[in-house]
């Protein structure tokens, strides 16, 4: 480990042990929650930093070397969250609550929360899922065939540029609950930027592949296989990456609107009790979750395109 690794973990540990410190020892202004299960939290932080200036030495602890100044940042803006908030009340309740209110929810309200994760994948995966298949063969019919991509450039440039949203209550009028309106609505902002980006990967190829295919008899169905598919991988996972982005809007929006369980709906369902603790725990999974389900598409774009260098890492 280099020093300056070493003194960013050092700074890590005088961060959450200030942040342990306020909490635990500053009078409170007004009444709120208890402050000891945060001060057992940042205490235990900063044991965990000076462990990691310990531990720099082993390989294993390489991938995460670099992360000792964030952690560090964070035990400050815990700090700082906790004066402003608990301690001063500079930041007026019920809209800024302490650190320690936000943390009480995971303790608290953690099975609603746990059921409104569920409920929210229960619609965000089947609706990605379903308009990443259907937009990636819409863009392959249209990149392969003129024909397709005589009937299907006009409905990608008329429909496409609509915000998936609008259609809601068509598809509120249409499908028998808000679960099955809001996949639908989950596919449609999903596979329009993958259609457009596996087409335009597909007209990509050099056509010079196709004619030595054809040339030493392969069908068309195999020159897709082997040359159009492959070949169309990096603007398919661009189009996913979008359309990844655009299903955690449409999810939200429509839970927010007229589902009984969710995200969405905790997000809406706290505002309209004045609970911000539990609504800045619900935006704080949001966070972590759209976050992981990002990575994982990274993870798969990896995977899928070994040969591609990376530029951009999550």
């Amino acid at each position: 480990m280099s020093d300056a690794t070493r003194r960013a973990f050092a700074a890590g540990v005088a961060a959450w042990a200030a942040a342990a410190a306020v909490t635990g020892l500053l009078a409170d202004h007004g009444r709120v929650p208890a402050g000891r299960p945060l001060v057992e939290l940042a205490a235990a932080v900063a044991v965990l930093c000076g462990l990691a200036a310990l531990a720099g030495r082993f390989a294993w602890f390489a991938p995460v070397a670099h992360q000792g100044r964030r952690v560090a940042a964070l035990g400050v803006a815990v700090a700082a969250w906790e004066i402003v908030t608990a301690k001063t009340g500079w930041l007026p309740l019920p809209f800024f609550p302490s650190p320690q209110a936000v943390l009480d929810v995971y303790r608290v309200d953690s099975a609603r929360l746990a059921q409104s994760v569920f409920s929210s994948l229960l619609i965000l995966v089947p609706g990605f899922a379903l308009g990443a298949v259907t937009g990636f063969l819409a863009g392959l019919a249209m990149g392969w065939s003129p024909e397709a991509r005589y009937w299907g450039h006009p409905v990608i440039r008329l429909l496409g540029p609509l915000p998936s949203i609008a259609w809601l209550p068509v598809a509120l009028f249409v499908f028998p609950t808000i679960a099955s309106a809001s996949i639908f609505l989950i596919a449609l902002a999903t596979a329009f930027p993958v259609a457009v980006l596996t087409a335009s990967g597909v007209t990509l190829v050099d056509s010079r592949l196709y004619d030595v295919g054809r040339t030493l008899g392969a069908s068309n169905g195999f020159l897709i296989r082997t040359i159009v598919i492959p070949a169309t991988l990096p603007h398919l996972f661009v189009g996913l990456f979008m359309g990844l982005g655009a299903s955690f809007i449409v999810l939200i929006v429509a839970e927010m609107l007229g589902a009984k369980a969710g995200l969405g709906w905790y997000l809406q369902w706290a505002q309209g009790w004045a609970a911000y603790a539990n609504l800045y725990a619900a935006l704080a999974v949001m966070s972590v979750l759209f976050s992981g389900l990002t990575m994982a598409l990274f993870a798969a774009r990896r995977r899928a395109l070994r040969w591609n260098r990376e530029t951009v890492q999550w």
